[in-house]
């Protein structure tokens, strides 16, 4: 019993360093293209919190009707632009991930 019990233990101590090597072997790939996305995602949340919060700090205040307007329409012109600058920025890993092909294509036939 003893021995197979020591048995157990030495087996166990000598394959626990195997398997966490071989786990770091195995790590996920990293799809840029979602990773992208993900920020992307983040980005846009922050913007309309950041503009929810200037609405409700609105509620209090005496603005006229043109300064709110003005205000109104500046928020307008940052979500513009980021929308602008996003899609510019999906364009760029597009073009960058054709480039990658059409190089590894080259290489291959030669």
């Amino acid at each position: 019993m003893r021995k197979l019990l020591i048995g157990m233990i030495v087996a166990f101590v000598l394959s626990f360093p195997v398997a966490r090597t071989s786990a770091r072997q195995y790590q996920p790939v990293v799809k840029p293209g979602k990773v992208l996305k993900a920020r992307q995602k983040q980005e846009w949340k922050a913007l309309k919190r950041q503009q929810k919060s200037q609405r409700r700090s609105w509620k209090g205040a005496h603005f006229s009707k043109a300064s709110r307007v003005q205000m109104k329409h500046q928020m307008q012109r940052e979500r513009r632009a980021l929308r602008e600058r996003q899609r510019n920025e999906r364009q760029d890993l597009k073009d960058q991930q054709r480039l990658i092909k059409e190089r590894t294509r080259q290489v291959r036939q030669r």
